[in-house]
């Protein structure tokens, strides 16, 4: 599943933009059918190492403004725990200690989502597969040329240090049970955020917006009556759009290979099984569309790896999830939905 970020995330839907320092806003008319007054207004930022945007519809200028600042906000305060880039952070923390005591509650929050989801795909989705990033990481980062990846020993030695099932989760505490064991947020915590910061755009009385956090999420329709609409990058070709997704209240997340690689090959990568230690590569890409952004996440990551039965069998368990594969010979299907 996903871990340390580069800058560019492994998301590369075509509709992000390179990221801004602060706040830009921007302004355009709503024009064609059914358009209301007043101007769409874009901010453009980072969440999590990654680009980020949100575009809303509000005829005030200073009130949209007020609302990004305030987004800004929550983004910055939910990365204080979830980020792997930030040493101070809860996530780090945990990882370097090895237990957290008095857990933010969006931490206890989004640790409780990650079991769910952990046991919801027999282990497919597990947030304790850190070690598997570090060892990767540092075997290519000393044979850059090597085509082999780490020796089999040592992947047995660091899927000692995986499981879900050591990793408590209480209100007072979170914890390892095994030495050396840690943890990445990176396959859920940007749909976590993207589901917090609509939330908070919802309860401040918006209705159509589009988030984009490195998750998508959208509320209502585009304010010219259109659903609001993404493009899918070609996992075979970044530059082209493989396909668009209309979104009226839904979400969306994208998992692919091509995000962080390794080996030069792209055959191994940040996508692990956590129950072989290996980089699956069965699918080019996978996307999930549901009705959170938490989900979507979350379930990108973990069908990206599943075998296709499980991935069936989930997709058949949770009503209205819907998903889309492009498999490694290019192949397209759909499950769910």
């Amino acid at each position: 599943m996903a871990t340390e970020r580069p800058r560019v995330s492994r998301r590369r839907a075509l509709t992000i933009v390179g990221a801004a320092a602060g706040i830009v806003l921007a302004p355009a008319l709503l024009q064609g059918r059914g358009a209301r007054a007043g101007p769409l207004w874009t901010w453009r930022g980072a969440a999590l190492g990654a680009p980020a945007r949100i575009v809303l519809a509000h005829p005030d200028g200073p009130e949209a403004e007020r609302l990004f600042l305030t987004c800004a906000g929550e983004i910055e305060r939910l990365e204080a725990q979830f980020s792997l880039q930030r040493a101070d952070s809860a996530l780090s923390r945990l990882n370097r200690d090895g237990a957290l005591a008095g857990p933010d509650a969006d931490m206890v929050r989004l640790m409780g989502e990650a079991e769910r989801f952990a046991r919801l795909t027999d282990g497919a989705f597990d947030v304790t597969v850190q070690p598997l990033w570090r060892l990767y990481a540092e075997h290519f980062r000393r044979q850059p040329e090597d085509r082999a990846g780490p020796a089999p020993e040592a992947i047995d030695q660091a899927l000692a240090r995986v499981g879900f099932g050591d990793l408590e989760v209480a209100p007072a505490r979170i914890a390892f049970r095994r030495a050396g064991m840690a943890a990445t947020l990176n396959g859920i915590a940007q749909g976590y955020i993207t589901d917090r910061v609509t939330e908070l755009l919802r309860a401040h009385g918006i209705a159509q917006v589009l988030v984009n956090l490195g998750e998508y999420r959208a509320l209502g329709a585009h304010p010219d009556g259109r659903a609001w609409r993404v493009g899918l990058a070609d996992p075979f070709d970044s530059t082209q759009i493989a396909a668009t997704i209309d979104l009226i209240d839904r979400a969306l997340a994208t998992s692919g290979a091509y995000g962080t690689r390794f080996s030069a090959d792209g055959r191994f990568h940040h996508l692990f099984d956590p129950r072989t230690g290996l980089s699956a590569n069965h699918h080019a890409s996978l996307t999930v569309i549901a009705d959170r952004a938490t989900v979507a996440d979350a379930l990108s990551t973990a069908l990206y790896v599943a075998p296709d039965a499980l991935a069936l069998r989930v997709a058949a368990a949770l009503p209205g999830v819907e998903v889309h594969i492009t498999a490694a010979d290019g192949t397209l299907r759909r499950l769910g939905a």
